[in-house]
């Protein structure tokens, strides 16, 4: 319970033993991404299987976040699988169904919609801006540029537009097999990429659901048209996360820090969990230790406050999965030091609409005034623990639930430690009762001991969802009733 922040890793080559894989939950993983942007199907469903399989075998819970592939625009194959591009020299773009094979003189694209998305002047960045190449003319189908920063191309580059303006859809064809994947697999989260508004959130919200899928929706903030419309994606998803690879490319890289402040402020405003990403400890790729910028960049997300920091390459190709965890959960208890925990940072910034929403509040604001050890929330759905973990308090919350899909998805927020809580078999259970036995339960997990303070937020009607509707100040005795 020391760390409040919590860690994503992605699972690839590097974790597809079971060693490995017990050692990333070990050493302080909270949540696995499965990117259905590499692999195939088969591999997503074995690497899954084996996460829970370690989690069981380690007796905790691990949340599954899906990440959709989306419509991220490609070049097709060259001939010789890359080529070297002069800085000045004519280059063609190819937005055919069967374009030429791809040469130094041009290549195919993926987007047959690309011609009329740009005009003359435009600039497009591939592979991560590495390349750049100016559009100088546009005829049918092919467009003509010419390279404006040179270097090696390859194979099924991603390419992007500067400034954004692409009308290709929020998602693609294959994102609704895999949605439909993601739901029978049973993931937790399953993120939208490159998503334009709230309809592209809202959209894949309405597939997973029919597809009999209950997970959280993540919107990743990695299109320019995102950030014009970053109010109503934030409002319609779950969970926010910052995809500074993207993004970075579309909009001038200067901006990108004080974009990422403002997407974590906007998505705390609105009660939203939030995920910082892309190449936080990129270095350890290779190196056993990262870089002190890379320390600095994942202190400085912690203390804007998000709730979660993301590994990538590291973790899912990297040489040192297992360490690079290990000194992310150090950096991130380190920089958790240095923020005044004792001073709440923000406001529940909801109007207390629901009797629940009210009791998080209250409890919150009683937290920060009344030295307790904990706060121990009863909970259904998991929305209590989500709403007391938007307001910073020096008080940990452990989220009690006899639901496992709930405890998982509590593993976003931070300073939320979830606890299987098992119900009773007595539906006449008293709520004096169930808060004995809650406590007993906290204690007996070594989570606090007799003699300590805590507070407890539950409801009369046990096993209902939204139904927490009781603040409760209570002391640890040595033995419960």
């Amino acid at each position: 319970m020391q760390r409040r922040t919590k860690i994503v890793a992605t699972l690839g080559p590097a974790t597809d033993d079971l060693e490995t894989l017990e050692g990333l939950l070990q050493a302080g993983c909270d949540v696995v991404r499965v990117n259905f942007s590499h692999g195939d199907p088969e591999t997503h469903a074995r690497r899954i299987k084996m996460v829970r399989a370690a989690a069981r075998e380690l007796d905790t819970d691990i949340a599954v976040l899906a990440d959709l592939a989306g419509p991220k625009i490609r070049i097709d194959h060259f001939r010789e699988g890359s080529v070297h591009l002069e800085v000045g020299q004519a280059f063609a773009l190819y937005a055919e169904e069967n374009p030429p094979v791809g040469d130094v003189h041009g290549v195919g694209v993926s987007y047959l919609g690309l011609p009329k998305d740009v005009n003359v002047g435009s600039e497009l960045m591939l592979d991560d801006g590495l390349i750049v190449l100016r559009v100088e003319g546009i005829e049918g189908t092919r467009i003509d540029c010419s390279v404006a920063t040179g270097g090696v191309l390859s194979d099924r580059k991603g390419l992007n537009l500067r400034g954004g303006g692409l009308s290709i859809p929020g998602l693609a064809d294959s994102d609704k097999a895999d949605i439909e994947r993601a739901a029978e697999w049973q993931v937790d989260f399953l993120a939208v990429s490159f998503p334009r508004n709230a309809h592209d959130i809202e959209h894949a919200r309405h597939l997973l659901r029919e597809a009999g899928g209950q997970a959280s929706i993540v919107a990743k903030i990695e299109r320019h048209e995102a950030i014009d419309n970053l109010e109503s994606v934030v409002d319609a998803c779950d969970v926010v996360l910052v995809a500074r690879g993207d993004l970075g490319v579309e909009i001038d890289e200067a901006e990108l820090p004080g974009l990422q402040k403002r997407i974590i402020k906007t998505a705390l405003e609105h009660n939203r969990a939030v995920i910082t990403a892309t190449q936080m400890m990129q270095s350890m790729v290779e190196s056993p230790i990262p870089t002190r910028a890379e320390v600095l960049d994942v202190a400085n997300a912690v203390i804007d406050g998000t709730d979660a920091v993301m590994l990538s390459a590291e973790s899912a190709v990297g040489k040192h999965p297992v360490k690079v965890i290990e000194a992310m959960s150090r950096i991130c208890q380190g920089a958790e030091r240095h923020v005044e925990a004792h001073v709440p940072s923000r406001l529940l910034n909801v109007r207390a609409e629901r009797i629940d929403q009210a009791i998080a509040m209250a409890a919150m604001m009683t937290a920060n005034n009344l030295p307790v050890k904990a706060i121990i929330a009863l909970t259904e759905s998991g929305s209590t623990a989500q709403w007391l973990s938007r307001v910073r308090s020096p008080a940990p919350i452990i989220a009690l639930s006899p639901n496992r899909a709930t405890l998982r998805r509590t593993h976003m927020f931070q300073h939320v430690k979830p606890l299987f809580f098992p119900p009773m078999e007595d539906n006449e259970e008293t709520t004096a009762s169930v808060a004995r036995r809650a406590l007993a339960h906290v204690r007996d997990a070594g989570l606090v001991m007799a003699g300590d303070r805590v507070l407890m937020t539950l409801g009369d009607q046990h096993g209902r969802s939204g139904q927490t509707n009781t603040l409760k100040i209570m002391t640890v005795p040595s033995s419960v009733e």
